[in-house]
């Protein structure tokens, strides 16, 4: 079984060496905001649901040339209060972002889309982490904040000389933005070695 990983992220393409399957990389050159500007997301507060969304978006995407293999779209944000946060347009906005996460719990959600190319069996799921981030100077913020312009909450847990985060609850690997062993516990479904995942399939639709 072969693993088309939609991601051209780094830190994703590592992670994925971890499931021990071959993989190929595909560029999803997805425009987030159809879907993220939809309404329903504008007037509801609905992480878990858009990150699905996004996942599912990304594995079709690229994986649209494939006729064999298990497409892998994956899709984080992070969560304070009631407000999204995806990726920083920009240093400022970066800036803006961590003054704002600093010292606090919040939440960082990754959706997951796996897509059997060859039945176009679909599952979609979602893993959730709670993080704390330590306090940080007004010095380390500008520092940080032209670091991580591609990450959602404009900042890398994985990053060494960093030392942001104070407490993780749940997956590390979520906060990086892959959580490896929800991924491996979605392929059983496809290989026949189900454990358990909360979500059901579904088929696919492009």
């Amino acid at each position: 079984m072969k693993i088309i990983l939609c991601s051209v992220s780094a830190r994703r393409r590592e992670l994925v060496k971890k499931i021990g399957l071959p993989f190929v990389i595909s560029d999803p050159r997805f425009d987030e905001s159809a879907v993220t500007e939809q309404p329903i997301y504008k007037k509801r507060f609905l992480p878990a649901r858009m990150v699905e969304k996004l996942a599912l978006a990304k594995a079709l995407r690229g994986s649209c040339n494939f006729h064999s293999g298990i497409a892998v779209g994956a899709d984080t944000v992070v969560v304070l209060g009631k407000d999204i946060i995806g990726k920083p347009r920009g240093v400022r906005e970066a800036a803006a972002i961590l003054s704002r996460l600093n010292g606090t719990n919040h939440t960082v959600y990754t959706g997951v889309a796996l897509l059997d190319r060859l039945t176009g069996r679909v599952l979609v799921a979602h893993e959730k982490t709670v993080v704390r981030m330590r306090h940080l100077s007004g010095d380390e913020i500008r520092v940080i904040s032209r670091k991580h312009l591609d990450k959602a909450g404009a900042y890398a847990v994985q990053e060494k000389g960093d030392a942001l985060v104070e407490i993780i609850k749940g997956d590390y690997y979520n906060v990086v933005g892959f959580p490896v062993g929800k991924i491996k516990e979605m392929l059983g479904f496809f290989t026949g070695r189900a454990k358990r995942v909360k979500r059901t399939t579904r088929p696919a639709t492009q």
